[in-house]
């Protein structure tokens, strides 16, 4: 599995981006969002129970990464015609205000090592790149657990002070001063 210093691995995916007709799909590549933070976010599978609520809860604090110059991506191993469908039917998902990729070919999540080995889905994996295109932090779930979309603010915010972050950090408080 790649992890904290390694580079993000080229990727070019279609994804789904509005439900527009005539304008809901867009090939989202790693060299967009130059001179930006990025949290690429995977599940498993559309159409499932806990998935929703992670993609839901990204969407609603999508107005907390943009305030800290961070693009959030959405990526699962489904076609970008089954993400138009879920966000179709899925009232949480509708309007979601980034795109979903799709991972069809599992490429991204083979070359990132995150890939369940039994079910070949990807697991909840949550990475924070750097505008560098390197990783700074790696969260793996397992498929039966949601992760927690607070945290990876958090921990952006954290990585974005560039300094040294105590235990249970949050915004607003002092870091940590080497004497």
């Amino acid at each position: 599995m790649l992890t904290i210093g390694d580079k993000l691995p080229a990727f070019q995916l279609e994804s789904v981006v509005s439900l527009e007709p005539g304008r809901e799909f867009r090939k989202v590549t790693d060299q967009d969002f130059q001179g930006k933070w990025r949290v690429l976010f995977f599940w498993p599978m559309d159409f499932t129970f806990i998935c929703p609520t992670e993609i839901a809860e990204f969407g609603r604090k999508h107005s907390d990464f943009i305030d800290h110059d961070a693009v959030v991506l959405g990526i699962s191993t489904d076609t970008h015609f089954v993400h138009l469908a879920w966000r179709t039917h899925d009232p949480s998902l509708r309007d979601l205000p980034f795109p979903m990729l799709a991972d069809t070919k599992r490429e991204l999540s083979s070359a990132l090592g995150i890939l369940h080995k039994e079910d070949g889905v990807p697991l909840r994996a949550t990475y924070i790149v750097d505008p560098t295109h390197t990783i700074r932090w790696v969260s793996v779930n397992d498929l039966s657990v949601g992760r927690s979309v607070p945290e990876v603010l958090r921990v952006l915010k954290a990585l974005q002070t560039d300094e040294l972050c105590p235990c249970n950090w949050q915004p607003g408080q002092a870091t940590l001063t080497v004497k």
